[in-house]
């Protein structure tokens, strides 16, 4: 089968993925083979393939936001029947008996392993999984939108589960890419007021057209305080700015896996008056399956970009320069 493997971390354009034929993966006990239809391009596989996050495994597959349809089913894997159509996600194992475990945030769990960084991805023909970390697709979502869903759609639901917002609060949104554009749908559904700030002109256009009440520039203040942020994109040059744009009491979230470094913060002008920072680690299994039910109740508009599967490369160019709105997303059919 083809799949894209990383050969050297490294930036983008010095090809850091190389598109080779690897023998066709087999599922174990309790895994299943998915013969992937779609997969998302996240912005987690950029700093996988550059180097941003370290290496766990050699010449991973990345790509965590997989499609497909069962093809083979391991020993004792009996939840989904073959050419069900199922969703793989980033978080693929957990021990289920830790501290953390136990007492439902399996998210932080020790021992836990991600698609496409601790074992091989969707950038392939095929892909194998857990059955107990794989999903249901929702009929309301295509191929294409669904696999968006699954990374970008759940870490933005965290991320605005973690603000605390009021009922009918004001919500302040740094970046505006695949996980915001779906997180904004979310907070405006629920009733928020979403203000964006972002350096695209094209998408701060799709932030007004689903609903945001303002969008200006990444440095801009929002038209009024806020009661909560969310900072997707990874630059820690922003944190000072969006504390700065909080009222008394606001939260801020930081939603990335990785992020530059951040400047020094001046305590009585960005945290005084119980101004808050939270951090967002993966998800948990129910964090997806709310997700994905709010997301074919709403339903969602999932804004896509798709790619040949041969152009992964190139999308992951495209997505470190954000010269599309919302997600990337290869097709493999």
């Amino acid at each position: 089968m083809r799949a894209w493997k990383i050969h050297t971390p490294g930036p983008v354009h010095s090809r850091p993925l190389q598109l080779v034929e690897v023998p066709t993966p087999q599922p174990g006990p309790e895994e299943i083979r998915i013969a992937v239809s779609t997969c998302g391009v996240c912005r987690t596989d950029l700093h996988i393939t550059e180097g941003d996050l370290p290496v766990h495994q050699p010449h991973v597959t990345p790509g965590h936001e997989v499609v497909g349809r069962v093809d083979a089913r391991g020993k004792n894997a009996e939840r989904f029947a073959i050419d069900e159509r199922v969703g793989v996600p980033w978080l693929r194992y957990t021990c289920g008996t830790c501290r953390y475990c136990s007492r439902g945030d399996e998210n932080l769990c020790p021992s836990a392993r991600f698609t496409g960084w601790d074992a091989d991805g969707g950038y392939a023909d095929y892909t194998i999984a857990h059955e107990q970390y794989v999903y249901s697709i929702p009929d309301t979502f295509n191929d294409e939108d669904a696999a968006v869903l699954l990374c970008a759609g759940i870490i933005g639901y965290r991320a605005l589960m973690r603000t605390n917002l009021p009922a009918g609060g004001r919500l302040g949104l740094y970046g505006f890419g695949g996980s915001a554009h779906l997180a904004a749908q979310v907070a405006i559904h629920q009733g928020a007021t979403v203000h964006v700030m972002t350096r695209q002109p094209h998408a701060r256009g799709l932030a007004l057209s689903l609903g945001a009440a303002s969008a200006q520039e990444v440095d801009a203040p929002p038209p009024e305080p806020l009661d909560a942020a969310i900072i997707f994109a990874p630059i820690g040059s922003i944190i000072p700015t969006a504390l700065e744009a909080l009222d008394a009491g606001g939260t801020l979230v930081l939603s990335g896996i990785h992020m530059t470094a951040t400047p020094p913060l001046d305590y009585q002008h960005h945290l005084f008056n119980e101004k808050n920072i939270r951090s967002v680690t993966a998800n948990t299994r129910a964090d997806g399956e709310a997700f994905l039910r709010l997301a074919a109740e709403i339903p969602l508009q999932v804004t896509t970009s798709a790619r040949r599967f041969e152009d992964a490369l190139q999308a992951l160019d495209d997505l470190k320069h954000g010269r599309f709105d919302g997600a990337a997303v290869l097709h493999l059919e």
